[in-house]
């Protein structure tokens, strides 16, 4: 059983893929907070910004992973050619609590490739096609390889530097979002520019008013 929060058709709005057309499948639940405000003090991240707590009005839960390809599906445009090869992006909450292999093998049948977006706490399952960790300071980071680690900047305990030598393809630098976005913007910027393995990743899909 597969308990998502929402799947939805829009663009990729940060980290190395900005900009593409894909479907989220946000899955419910996450390992570093409990997702209650009452508990975030409490929470290993304290700083998250996404609803992921049970099952939202275009979630739900599905049986199989047959069953969870075929919701995602259907919120891929019908007009698309051919040739622009369909992308889930599987988030959270944390997705690896559910994704699975079955779920893997179910999405590729139906023509996807798969994405996540993990914080890096759980091993990553064979098959997934785009692998972005999110390390978060005090938390255990399991996966050290992969297509894009992208942290979120500043972090108190997560200096960039201590994971500059893991092998990742993409370095991104994301400024955390909340009161202080605009100096968290300028100080992220800064240290890009100072070091130049690392890449400026915007939330442009808040700066567009996207989902």
């Amino acid at each position: 059983m597969y308990t998502i929060k929402e799947i939805f058709y829009t663009l990729q709005g940060e980290g190395a893929q900005s900009g593409r057309p894909a479907v989220f499948c946000r899955f419910s639940g996450c390992n570093l907070w409990s997702g209650r405000e009452l508990d975030r003090p409490s929470a290993i991240c304290q700083f998250c910004d996404t609803d992921f707590v049970g099952v939202g009005l275009d979630g739900g839960r599905f049986s199989s992973g047959a069953d969870l390809a075929s919701a995602v599906a259907a919120r891929w445009p019908r007009s698309a050619p051919s040739d622009a090869k369909p992308l889930v992006v599987c988030t959270g909450g944390e997705p690896l609590l559910q994704l699975d292999n079955a779920a893997i093998a179910a999405f590729h049948e139906a023509g996807f490739e798969v994405a996540i977006e993990t914080n890096g706490t759980l091993p990553v399952p064979d098959g997934v096609d785009w692998v972005c960790v999110s390390p978060k300071a005090r938390a255990e980071l399991v996966v050290t390889r992969g297509h894009e680690l992208k942290l979120v900047f500043p972090q108190a305990g997560a200096p960039p530097h201590a994971f500059e030598g893991l092998a990742f393809q993409v370095h991104s630098l994301q400024p955390m979002d909340g009161p202080d976005r605009e100096a968290n913007t300028r100080a992220a910027l800064e240290y890009c520019l100072e070091h130049p393995r690392w890449r400026l990743s915007l939330q442009t899909h808040k700066l567009l008013g996207l989902r």
